[in-house]
């Protein structure tokens, strides 16, 4: 039988990635880009962050890294992330990261925080899981149809994958790895249809990544498909509050497996649904980011991003 319930997600407030107004200076708002090539600039400076942090590189830097001006960098930073290059450097070094562990105290017990007030306001987001029954997830998604398409981010394109009863894969790909990607998500399902439905996963992007969607009466219903002990590790992924982070050892201890920290590595590791169920918010013990199945660069500016609309750096 399949077990339901609903999952309080709190969420970030959106980065639009509509275009904006050419400039009439560099001073102002640079010009118009999608939500894609705004994570094309990203990806460079987190690359180039992540080589350099600890001599904590000035906008200057970055921007030449970048290929675009600091004026440029600047503007780009405060709309997607709210945060200032310089506040985005401090948010995705190690030491935050640490910084982040030690404020982790019961993190996993916590009740949501809501109503929260300022510019990280946060805003509830719920979502109704649930897990397929051990005869489908044996049968590999037999008899299934899964409507696919690509969508913009926040994060670059987004690979989204649903069933009938509601989301059951979000992937990230960089744009010469769409076909991988999609190839990834077939072995997850390796038995069902995969059906292209670009308006269908539109759809879904907007509710997942438009916070003007996110309607407490009308929840994102997702779709598990797993063994029993990676399902119980992704719904307890669920309940890390954006803007936290836990270890892989703390998941197993919550999960009544405490010496199973590298079982839950890898079954975070397999997690389908990405940004929904937030694997990226668990680190290493020592407070290292260790992997990510979309790429740490990706996984280092989700965090940075979401300290930026919680306001924790």
């Amino acid at each position: 039988m399949v077990a339901e319930r609903a999952i309080r997600y709190i969420a970030p407030m959106s980065m639009s990635y509509a275009p904006t107004m050419s400039p009439k200076s560099s001073t102002v708002a640079p010009a118009a880009r999608d939500g894609e090539d705004d994570y094309a600039v990203v990806r460079r400076a987190v690359a180039f962050i992540s080589e350099h942090w600890r001599s904590q590189p000035d906008v200057e830097a970055i921007a030449h890294a970048c290929g675009v001006t600091p004026d440029e960098l600047h503007h780009l930073f405060r709309r997607w992330a709210g945060l200032t290059p310089k506040e985005f450097v401090a948010a995705i070094t190690l030491d935050h990261a640490r910084k982040l562990l030690r404020e982790r105290a019961s993190v996993l017990d916590a009740a949501y925080a809501v109503g929260l007030s300022g510019p990280g306001r946060l805003h509830d987001l719920f979502v109704t899981h649930e897990a397929m029954s051990p005869g489908e997830w044996k049968a590999g998604g037999a008899g299934l149809t899964l409507a696919y398409g690509f969508h913009p981010s926040p994060f670059g394109e987004a690979l989204l994958v649903a069933t009938e009863r509601g989301l059951a894969g979000l992937a990230f790909a960089d744009p010469d790895e769409k076909a991988r990607a999609l190839d990834d998500m077939r072995q997850r399902w390796p038995r069902a249809q995969f059906r292209e439905d670009t308006a269908r996963a539109a759809g879904l992007a907007r509710r997942i990544f438009d916070p003007k969607l996110w309607k407490q009466d009308r929840p994102l219903r997702v779709v598990m498909i797993g063994t029993d002990f990676e399902v119980r590790v992704w719904e307890t992924l669920l309940k890390i509050p954006m803007g936290r982070v836990t270890t892989y050892s703390d998941i197993a201890t919550k999960i009544h497996t405490p010496k199973g920290a590298r079982a839950v590595g890898a079954a975070v590791g397999k997690n389908p649904i990405a940004f929904v169920v937030p694997c990226h918010r668990v680190i290493g013990k020592g407070g290292d980011l260790t992997g990510y199945h979309w790429g740490l660069t990706r996984k280092r500016a989700m965090l940075g991003w979401e300290a930026g609309r919680v306001g924790t750096v």
